[in-house]
């Protein structure tokens, strides 16, 4: 079984930064063969824990969002295994992430947007799911909170990333 099996179960990550660092840690310790699937809302740090995760597995850069490629493969610039980084939020079907033809038994293979996606792929793999706090002072948009702003003030909330083995 993966390394990624330590970092099961909940944990706050408190800045940007610390979810690259995450990332990294777990780019450490995943293997080829391993499916990661990135759940969670727009910012809230998918791309982020992905370039910490390809600096920890050495692939070559820049890590990006693929959204617009659908998919990218960054090769391994110390022997290692590739990794695939797969946005598969333009995607309409399970199908269509299959007729990518991902070589899932020899890269660290990590689907955003994946949820209800890879069930045909694989019969394990990791979830990560990252949830977005508020930062903010609880006042409600009548009040003002809804400025220009607001969107700082959700970048600064800490987030909530839950590491689950699936099915």
């Amino acid at each position: 079984m993966s390394g990624i099996a330590a970092f099961e179960g909940r944990r706050e990550i408190a800045s940007a930064a610390d979810m690259e660092q995450l990332g990294r840690d777990l780019g450490a310790v995943l293997q080829p063969g391993d499916l990661v699937v990135l759940t969670g809302p727009l910012g809230a740090g998918k791309t982020t824990l992905t370039r910490g995760i390809g600096a920890g597995l050495g692939v070559r850069g820049p890590v990006q969002s693929p959204t617009f490629v659908i998919a990218r493969t960054h090769p391994s610039e110390v022997g290692g295994a590739p990794l695939v980084h797969v946005d598969a939020y333009r995607l309409g079907s399970p199908a269509e992430l299959d007729d990518i033809g991902l070589d899932l038994e020899r890269s660290v293979t990590i689907v955003e947007w994946g949820r209800d996606m890879v069930d045909g792929l694989a019969d394990t793999w990791w979830e990560i799911e990252i949830e977005r706090g508020w930062s903010g002072t609880g006042v409600d948009n009548a009040c003002g909170t809804a400025g220009s702003y607001i969107a700082d003030l959700e970048d600064a909330a800490p987030r909530t990333v839950t590491v689950t083995r699936r099915p």
